[in-house]
């Protein structure tokens, strides 16, 4: 069997550092959760890069919310929240809404999805979701949504994240 480097630190625990290393090589598309805030009606979001589908029948999707995110409490109180699909030329949009506090929506256009949630101009499709169970596990919690309706949006390639940094799809000939 081949040695590699130590995967797990002095007291016995993998070694967060190479997880993440290691586990950067999986690349994953990027999406912008995004819903209106119940108690003050303005646009909320976050950035996550851990979105899947589920099931096709009943149509659920998953993705995880860090437990010390400030947006999440905000977008989990609205019924239906949003998960915009973010295209290639949208790193800006990604880094924005991934922010620590301030105006997430500042300088960006929208247009309302049938569940009243923003819809990012340049995402490539967004799907409208009902929040069905919330997992914790470890310093995440996975979120299971019923998927209500979902369109395509735009043209182009995704926003792929990889080893740490972003980038895009080249097709195959």
């Amino acid at each position: 069997m081949p040695k590699g480097p130590s995967q797990h630190s002095p007291n016995g625990h993998l070694d967060s550092r190479r997880f993440r290393q290691v586990l950067g090589r999986f690349a994953t598309g990027v999406v912008a959760i995004t819903a209106v805030d119940p108690m003050t009606g303005l646009p909320c979001g976050l950035a996550a890069n851990s979105f899947t589908s589920v099931s096709f029948s009943p149509p659920l999707v998953a993705f995880c919310v860090a437990h010390t995110s400030t947006s999440w409490p905000k977008a989990r109180g609205s019924k239906v929240v949003t998960v915009n699909v973010l295209a290639e030329h949208q790193q800006a949009v990604c880094l924005q809404m991934a922010a620590k506090g301030g105006d997430k929506f500042a300088g960006l256009e929208w247009t309302g999805s049938p569940g009243g949630n923003p819809v990012l101009e340049g995402a490539l499709a967004w799907i409208d979701c009902a929040v069905e169970a919330e997992h914790p596990a470890g310093d995440h919690v996975i979120v299971v949504a019923r998927v209500l309706q979902l369109d395509t949006h735009a043209e182009g390639g995704p926003l792929v994240f990889f080893r740490g940094g972003y980038g895009g799809f080249v097709e195959p000939a």
